[in-house]
């Protein structure tokens, strides 16, 4: 065919995939704006056709409940990671989590072998042990990181929108709403996460649950020292009375008082923690980009027999450097 058509021919197509893909954008932009967006995540569940109870456990993770046969060793770090995938605002069951995160670092590892076989390359212990620890940080670690990364924004975030949801709830009390009702305004009024976790509250406690318990249970749940004071204010005030109202707006400004002296200690730590990110993270993007770009680089001296005890002990000297700075870098206010 004559090269000039060619070229035609490849012109057309491409602008007809322009025009296809720009149609899909519009079509989807309208539909999205016609159709109107909750304002968090559990409303939108439940505009989607789900019921309130089932939303509720999907959001609370209550289908995800730690199997009675793990490891009294494992039970806290199961627990955390249970945690972490709420914080995260993920619905999947953790069963079938735990299976990709368990699958993809065994099918990284078996398409690399593959690719080393058909390049006629052979494998020995130093190779199969460099390949089994990029796949582990590609499968699994790299998942993991983004899981941590996402729970810990939406941590922020909760913690910068609960003075605000504490300032609404306060003015729905002044108003002359009751608590139930000054809760369920939250729900309706806020976005993620301080929207859904109140209307979890209010679930709990339209299913039958009391106000302390649900509030108790959103606390245990974000592991936050102004929910647990928030709990106590409401615990206190019912058995002693008093206005409502001006206790949590003190309290308001209390939580307020304590973010800005932890932002400053952020501040002032901050060349710190950037520095512990760095000596974290540097090491494994250096590794995995290296394997990537030039794997010889690391595969021409696997073969080597101190390469094995050398690697297993590189890798022991990480993970502690790993906890060691954590720990210093966890800094508490």
């Amino acid at each position: 065919m004559n090269p000039t058509w060619l070229k035609a021919l490849a012109l057309v197509c491409t602008f007809g995939a322009v025009v296809i893909a720009i149609e899909i954008l519009v079509r989807t932009f309208i539909k999205g704006r016609s159709e109107g967006h909750a304002i968090n995540l559990r409303l939108k569940m439940i505009g989607k056709g789900r019921s309130h109870s089932e939303t509720m456990n999907l959001l609370r993770r209550a289908d995800s409940a730690l199997p009675a046969g793990v490891p009294p060793a494992l039970v806290g770090a199961a627990r955390k990671f249970e945690r972490m995938l709420m914080q995260a605002q993920l619905t999947i069951p953790t069963g079938q989590l735990m299976l990709l995160i368990l699958l993809a670092p065994v099918a990284v590892f078996f398409l690399i072998l593959m690719v080393m076989f058909g390049l006629g390359m052979g494998v020995g212990a130093g190779r199969l042990l460099m390949i089994a620890t990029f796949a582990a940080a590609i499968g699994a670690g790299l998942p993991l990181m983004i899981l941590n990364f996402k729970a810990t924004r939406t941590r922020k975030k909760m913690q910068e929108q609960f003075p605000v949801a504490l300032d609404v709830f306060v003015r729905g009390l002044r108003a002359g709403h009751p608590i139930s009702a000054a809760l369920d305004l939250l729900t309706v009024e806020m976005p993620d996460p301080v929207g859904s976790q109140f209307g979890l509250v209010v679930d709990e406690v339209t299913y039958g649950a009391e106000l302390r318990d649900a509030l108790s249970n959103m606390a245990e749940r974000w592991d936050l020292e102004d929910m647990r004071m928030f709990v106590v204010s409401l615990s206190v005030q019912s058995e002693t009375g008093g206005n409502l109202a001006e206790i949590l707006e003190n309290l308001s400004k209390v939580i307020r008082e304590r973010q800005s002296m932890f932002l400053k200690v952020r501040a002032l730590s901050s060349e710190g923690r950037m520095t512990g990110v760095m000596l974290t993270v540097l090491p494994v993007f250096t590794f995995v980009m290296l394997f990537i770009l030039s794997p010889g680089f690391f595969l021409d001296v696997a073969n080597d027999p101190i390469f094995v005890p050398g690697f297993i002990v590189l890798l022991c000297m990480y993970v502690s450097g790993f906890f060691i700075i954590r720990k210093m870098v966890d800094l508490k206010v």
